[in-house]
């Protein structure tokens, strides 16, 4: 767990008092205590926030994912979702940058190493969170479900960030301070396109970003808008892993069907929209 100005609240329902370091916990004045693991992370997930018993991603579609951004699958969007945080980044001392549904961190390492801000990730895959951890320990890493209520104080956080994963319109605001910036990435009407005809029998174009705008409306107002794309040609397996990384590896009874499919041209694409709080 990071050191350094860390704004976490305690996850005890109808508490939320802040959280203070003691030895190798995390503690509120009610003494609701939490222990830190040994990779350094913090567990604030209560059982009324989980979906299952080992909810989030697993190993294996960690993996998959993890070796598509080393081949470079992903890796421009990524990149330019990190730019567009760093440029709407006000980084004042002690400034707070929050990614929501932060995976194993790589989005979170970068923005916070640009910007000098503390970083607080958080996932509800323990697995996620360990590799997070262990990749980025001056950061500060929790399992916790970011589209419940957070565990943040209000008011403290600089920059909130939200990569394809879920959030809630109204805790970003409570945890955001008054001008601060909400930045979410969603896939794009043609992201994975080609996969999807491949997978569901017909590669619909979806689009997602009005309705994020429009549930975001009552908060935020939409200060930018931009689309992310890149396309690769995609063998043996890549394709596997971008089916395990994105549809859990699909259906048993269609594997031999995807299996026959050696070679598939891929579009990545997303939808990245700033907000400011209002």
């Amino acid at each position: 767990m990071g050191s350094g100005v860390v704004p976490l609240a305690c996850s005890v329902r109808g508490c939320h008092q802040p959280l203070t370091r003691r030895g190798d916990a995390c503690v509120c004045e009610r003494g609701h205590s939490f222990d830190i693991a040994r990779s350094g992370y913090l567990n604030l997930l209560q059982p009324q926030d989980r979906r299952s018993r080992a909810p989030g991603d697993a190993a294996a579609a960690l993996d998959a994912r993890a070796r598509l951004l080393a081949a470079g699958v992903g890796a421009s969007i990524l990149a330019g979702f990190v730019e567009r945080a760093a440029t709407v980044m006000e980084s004042p001392a002690d400034a707070v940058v929050l990614d929501l549904g932060c995976g194993t961190g790589e989005a979170l390492e970068r923005v916070a190493g640009t910007v000098g801000a503390h970083g607080v990730g958080i996932d509800i895959s323990v697995e996620a969170i360990e590799r997070a951890a262990r990749r980025a320990p001056s950061l500060t890493w929790v399992v916790a479900n970011a589209d419940r209520r957070l565990p943040l104080l209000d008011a403290r956080v600089a920059l909130a960030m939200s990569f394809n994963a879920r959030r809630s319109p109204a805790e970003c605001a409570r945890v955001l301070a008054h001008g601060g910036r909400l930045l979410v990435a969603v896939p794009a009407p043609d992201d994975l396109i080609e996969l999807r005809a491949l997978v569901q029998g017909a590669g619909v174009p979806r689009e997602r970003a009005d309705a994020v705008a429009q549930d975001h409306a009552p908060f935020f107002a939409l200060e930018a808008r931009q689309t992310l794309r890149e396309q690769h040609a995609l063998e043996g397996p890549a394709l596997r892993d971008l089916l395990e990384g994105t549809y859990r590896g699909a259906r048993h009874s269609q594997q031999a069907q995807h299996d026959a499919v050696t070679r598939l041209d891929v579009t990545l694409a997303a939808d990245v929209l700033t907000f400011v709080r209002n």
